[in-house]
């Protein structure tokens, strides 16, 4: 192990996990998961899970991680519906009517936190347009998003991802994918693209647990959000090769990440080596 990584690891005392590639695949949790949530807990570090997936509720996901054998609390869980709704609260305080499109799951995390989920009506105005992961998104609803966005409304998007991880025979298309969309139609980029990237989720882990940046190691399956917000939020960026990204893209990528490994197994091997002297 290089010197340099070897003293970033060892100051690590908080391991921020994307979800989606890097716990699990799908429905499927890996087979290491569970023995490196295990190491973690041997080594005194502290995780929570991070994910720029708004289409389920903090609720589902606990649901999700219990049935994987995952027992999280919702303080340990962040994901870009919960970055929404504060970014709403802070720069939009007198919204109450948006705009969803996201499924119902994500929907009613927001209808939880206060908000009025307008119809798909034109005398129906919302406050704010928000465009999420919608799996079970309309063109009648598109075509409503498109028509509030053109009348130029506040627009939100809740991350940037561009398709979803997932170990079917198939596609998922993601927000960023359907804002693209939505530009062809109105000529819109969203107002302020939230989620990873963006360094706020990492910001508050830091300020919840009162640790340094330094302290904290951010990781996760993609070079464009994970180790982009890793970056950002000035933590130590893992890759893992579990979900999208390949050695070949990794290696291609402007600015590396800090470390590359198979899986998150692998960096407990090495977070476990780096503390044995």
């Amino acid at each position: 192990m290089e010197k340099k990584i070897k003293e970033q690891l060892i100051r690590i005392k908080h391991v921020a996990l994307d979800m989606d590639g890097t716990i699990y695949m799908g429905n499927s949790i890996f087979p290491f998961t569970i023995p490196f949530l295990e190491k973690l807990d041997g080594m005194g570090i502290s995780y929570s899970f991070l994910t720029n997936n708004p289409s389920k509720s903090i609720d589902d996901y606990l649901k999700k991680l219990s049935n994987m054998g995952i027992h999280a609390t919702e303080e340990e869980i962040y994901n870009t519906t919960i970055a929404t709704i504060d970014y709403i609260h802070t720069h939009y305080p007198k919204a109450k009517k948006l705009f969803l499109l996201g499924t119902p799951s994500m929907i009613s995390q927001f209808e939880k936190a206060g908000f009025i989920s307008t119809s798909d009506d034109p005398d129906d105005l919302p406050d704010i347009i928000v465009a999420a992961f919608d799996m079970t998104l309309s063109y009648s609803r598109l075509c409503r998003a498109a028509w509030w966005i053109s009348q130029g409304l506040p627009y939100i998007a809740t991350n940037p991802d561009r398709v979803c991880p997932t170990n079917e025979r198939t596609i998922l298309v993601d927000c960023g994918s359907i804002c693209r969309c939505l530009e062809s139609a109105t000529g819109r980029k969203p107002d302020i693209t939230l989620g990873k990237p963006d360094p706020n989720m990492l910001v508050g882990i830091r300020q919840q647990k009162h640790l340094q940046a330094e302290e904290i190691a951010m990781v996760g399956d993609r070079i464009y959000t994970d180790i982009a917000m890793a970056f950002n939020a000035n933590a130590l960026g893992c890759l893992v090769l579990s979900g999208e990204t390949t050695l070949e893209v990794a290696k291609a990528a402007p600015r590396q990440p800090d470390l590359i490994v198979e899986n998150i197994w692998e960096l407990g091997q090495l977070l476990e080596e780096a503390r044995k002297h």
